[in-house]
């Protein structure tokens, strides 16, 4: 009995032991297999997810062709296409937010680019896009602060004359809310990052006179005239410049140019007469005979006597303790004696004449506004003399 059982342990651990040293082999098995089995199933992903991008890359390269030839409809299908492959996709949702301004679907483009916003701050296409939104919507503080942060983003090489029309579209929102000191600053470095360009230096000219900048202003369209000597608007920009800045000499070699390279610019030569008529009446001019200048005085006392009639100006009280006197009491008590021959006689009395005529053109432009021809000239020629 006892032999019998030992054969029967035997026999049954004969079996088992001919499993256990097959186990090392059959795990080696299972492991090749669920390797295999892992491989095949991540080779699997891996073509879905890339073949998921093919389709994505596919839509979002239709859309950017339709963006770019502006059928705004068809590239908002086409990115909302790309978006279902790849949700999070950045450049999808900022195209399609470019095609929704495109159809002035603005409030829908906004929430993209807030996200976007969120995610890159730095970016400077959201940023200047989110201040063109916000010049839409009047928000003035908003758009500035964009369009600053757009301006100093970290733009790629090939997108730098992005940052240049961020820059420029600043300027003009700082120029319609009359921000003029911010708008010349902005100007400023916007003149010294384009260079030698002639046209670009042309624009920024036009924008430094509306500005209020006379003095860069004119220093850009010199550089625009650099590369074109014979570019008619940097003349003509350049001959206003001057005749702002008071350099009536520059101003007339300008303007006579640009006349010259444009006859039917009306503007430069109604403005080259005026110079003309400040260059000839300043009686104070340099290099001036003594004849000339009685007869600038002599002509200068009359305009200002004409100025009067044309328009009445207060009574303004007397410097001393007399009764008020006004301008045109003035005028006619010193008539008698504003002639070339008295004046010739009083070389003083040149300096009193037009000290009148000059108090006469500054009054009646204040009372009457701006006048033109020969008293624009002589209010002109006052402000030269201011404290002199």
């Amino acid at each position: 009995m006892r032999e019998q059982e030992k054969s029967m342990a035997t026999g049954r651990f004969g079996r088992y032991g001919f499993y256990l040293r097959q186990r090392p082999a059959l795990l080696v098995l299972l492991s090749i297999i669920t390797i295999a089995f892992f491989l095949a199933v991540t080779g699997l992903s891996r073509a879905h997810e890339a073949q998921r991008q093919a389709l994505g890359n596919r839509w979002f390269n239709r859309g950017v062709a339709d963006l770019n030839a502006k059928r705004y409809d068809a590239a908002v299908t086409e990115f909302r296409s790309a978006l279902l492959y790849s949700q999070d996709d950045y450049s999808y949702q900022l195209n399609l937010a470019e095609a929704l301004i495109g159809l002035k679907h603005t409030a829908e483009a906004s929430a993209y680019l807030l996200n976007l916003w969120d995610r890159e701050p730095e970016n400077g296409l959201v940023n200047l896009e989110l201040a063109r939104i916000a010049v839409q919507r009047g928000e003035i503080d908003q758009a500035v602060r964009y369009y600053h942060d757009a301006v100093y983003a970290a733009w790629p090489r090939d997108q730098e004359s992005n940052r240049r029309q961020a820059r420029l579209e600043l300027i003009n929102l700082l120029l319609r809310i009359k921000d003029l000191g911010d708008a010349q600053g902005e100007l400023i470095a916007l003149a010294a990052n384009v260079g030698e360009d002639p046209a670009q230096q042309d624009t920024i000219g036009d924008l430094f006179v509306r500005a209020g900048d006379y003095e860069h202003a004119l220093g850009s369209y010199r550089i625009a005239l650099r590369a074109d000597r014979r570019n008619v608007a940097a003349l003509a920009g350049a001959g206003h410049a001057a005749f702002q800045l008071g350099q009536y000499p520059l101003a007339q070699h300008y303007l006579q140019q640009a006349i010259a390279a444009s006859p039917g610019d009306t503007q430069s030569a109604q403005l080259l007469q005026t110079v003309d008529m400040v260059l000839r009446m300043d009686p104070f001019r340099r290099q001036i005979s003594a004849a000339d200048r009685d007869k600038a005085v002599v002509d200068a006392f009359k305009s200002a006597g004409q100025r009067l009639n044309s328009c009445t100006l207060p009574v303004a009280s007397s410097p001393g303790a007399g009764p008020p006197i006004s301008l045109n009491d003035e005028w006619f008590a010193m008539k008698p004696h504003i002639s070339m021959a008295e004046l010739r006689r009083d070389p003083d009395l040149a300096e009193k004449a037009m000290d009148l005529v000059f108090r006469i053109e500054r009054q009646s432009s204040i009372v009457c506004g701006t006048p033109a021809g020969a008293d624009l000239a002589l209010l002109l020629i006052s402000k030269l003399h201011e404290g002199s």
